[in-house]
């Protein structure tokens, strides 16, 4: 299941206009909105082809400037990433290793470099 946030923009002369369309819609749940013409909504589907076709659905709506994704939350993306964390060392072995000394430990200090969660997992179980 994937759920993501979208901000929907319009003007605020259509404003109504668009959040009753929106209301009315079935690809989507209404959540708030400000004068200003940001309506922020949310859409679920079993994949990001599903999410996709409504997110097309809401573009399409009469006055629709904008519908850009925010936030997107993936099950099985969050399943993958707890079954690396769980079965890898979380914290890694130089940490626990009282003949280690604080200066010889090495911060690499950018986690974004890593290519992914899995290959991180493994660097600090190796204690680099």
């Amino acid at each position: 299941m994937n759920i993501s946030s979208i901000v929907v923009q319009t003007t605020p002369k259509f404003l109504e206009e668009v959040l009753r369309d929106i209301k009315a819609c079935d690809v989507c749940d209404y959540h708030l909105h400000d004068a200003k013409g940001r309506i922020i909504i949310t859409i679920e589907g079993e994949s990001v082809d599903e999410e996709l076709k409504k997110l097309r659905v809401i573009e399409a709506i009469p006055h629709v400037i904008a519908a850009d994704m925010q936030m997107a939350y993936s099950e099985d993306e969050l399943d993958r990433n707890i079954d690396v964390i769980n079965h890898s060392d979380a914290v890694p072995a130089m940490l626990n290793d009282d003949t280690v000394e604080a200066k010889d430990i090495i911060y690499n200090g950018d986690l974004k470099q890593k290519m992914d969660l899995e290959a991180f997992a493994k660097q600090l179980d190796k204690g680099q």
